[in-house]
This record gives C-alpha cells, sequence and structure tokens, in this order.
C-alpha cells in the first residue's frame, strides 16, 4: 500500500463501455481489457469495488421514453447490470483474483444480496466486490448508486471510466476547440451542466464532500497510474 494516493476505491464503469465497438452486448476483449486494469491495481494492494451499468444491454430511460411504464424499465435495467457483474467477474477470477458480485435486487443463485458489513469483509479480505442491481430502486442511475455504494463502504473516492480523458466544456470528438478541465468544483459541474454523472449523484458527493475522478479507462495503465499518485484525468471536488 505504500504510496498509493488512495486506500479503497469505488470504480465506476458504464455499461456502453463494455460493449466496445459493438452497438450491443458485451465484448469479450473489452472486459478482458477492463479485467486486466483491475487486477494490476489490486496486486498494489488497493482494495477495490465496481458499480456497472447496463446500458450495453437495456437502457431503462429510453425504453421509457417510447412509452414503457418507467419503473418496469428501470428495473429491466437493473437487471442488465447483474449479467455484465457476472461477465467482469468471471474475467477477474480467470486472472485469479477473487471477486464477489452484490445485488441490490436479490437473486441468491446468482450473487449475494448487498449487505454493507459483508462488503467491507470482502474488502478487507482482498477481494473485488461488484455491486450491481442500482440501488434497487427505480428513478435512480448507477451513477447515483455508484455514489451511495461508495460513502457506504468508506471509499477515498469516485474513479468514473470513461471514454475521454476527462471533463471537457463539449465533446472532444465532435468539437475540436473544447478545452478539458483540469479540476472543477460540484457547483461548476451542476451550473454548466457538464456530463461527469448525473447531478443527484453530483449532490450527493457534493453534501458529503466526496471527490471524483474522471478519467480514459480505455488508456493502458492509467488506472495503476491514477491510484499512484499521478495527476490523470479531471478531479471533481468542492471549491
Amino acid at each position: 500500500m505504500a504510496g498509493l494516493a488512495y486506500k479503497r476505491i469505488l470504480l465506476k464503469i458504464s455499461g456502453e463501455a463494455l460493449a466496445g465497438a459493438q452497438e450491443y452486448g458485451i465484448s469479450t476483449d473489452v472486459i478482458g481489457f477492463v479485467a486486466e486494469q483491475v487486477r494490476e491495481i489490486h496486486q498494489l494492494g488497493m482494495q477495490i469495488a465496481m458499480v456497472v451499468g447496463g446500458g450495453n444491454i437495456f437502457r431503462g430511460v429510453e425504453a421509457s421514453a417510447r412509452g414503457m411504464d418507467r419503473a418496469s424499465a428501470d428495473y429491466m435495467g437493473m437487471l442488465a447490470t447483474v449479467i455484465n457483474g457476472l461477465a467482469l467477474q468471471s474475467a477477474l477470477e480467470k486472472m485469479g483474483v477473487d471477486t464477489r458480485v452484490q445485488t441490490a435486487i436479490e437473486m441468491r443463485e446468482v450473487a449475494e444480496p448487498f449487505i454493507r458489513r459483508r462488503a467491507l469483509r470482502h474488502l478487507e479480505k482482498g477481494r473485488v466486490v461488484i455491486f450491481v442491481g442500482g440501488t434497487g430502486n427505480p428513478y435512480f442511475t448507477t451513477d447515483t448508486a455508484a455514489a451511495l455504494r461508495a460513502m457506504e463502504i468508506g471509499a477515498d473516492v469516485v474513479l468514473k471510466a470513461t471514454k475521454v480523458d476527462g471533463v471537457y466544456t463539449a465533446d472532444p470528438k465532435t468539437d475540436p476547440t473544447a478545452v478539458k478541465f483540469d479540476e472543477l468544483t460540484y457547483i461548476e459541474v451542476l451550473s454548466r451542466r457538464l456530463k461527469v454523472m448525473d447531478s443527484t449523484a453530483i449532490s450527493l458527493c457534493m453534501d458529503n464532500r466526496f471527490p471524483i475522478v474522471v478519467f480514459n479507462l480505455n488508456e493502458p495503465g492509467c488506472l495503476r497510474r491514477l491510484v499512484n499518485g499521478a495527476r490523470v484525468g479531471t478531479l471533481v471536488r468542492g471549491g
């Protein structure tokens, strides 16, 4: 643990990221790459929890916009996160990383129910814990689940993995004049409507002065450099 910037982290990965170049489903190449990045920092002695989205399989908000009942659509999205969590668990355990999946929606045949004290025990024993099923409630995103779980387990930071190397004034893929922020306050994120995390998650982090780092997980070694204290991505914290 010597020299590490954090002792315990919450890594948030979107479901869309797990699809890779595909429009739908799980890319085994991406799952393997993510698992390798996690294995690298696990070997350093880092305590790692993860929250994974389900947008590569089903997005409740989009289905609701097309006329489906919002609560039902959100529950379907929560089930999609379980599929992604089990895929990540399989990839990590093939690499020798002991992993547990805890779900906010009970399904004991495939995952443990979320129990805070049990999650803490797993982390203390060096196991990676993957939280799935969101918060277990409709109308809340997996961003909010990530902020909530991070605080429940006493993590030091939320690391939000994206496809770009931080937060920009605009989408850098479509706007060549977009400028990257090295650091932002929660208020700046909310007032500028920057796409860091949803407003509920940002407000929760702001109320508890909980830091967020937005970084590019697609860059090999980026996660390792971040936990070793390198200035990577964009830091969001209080002013």
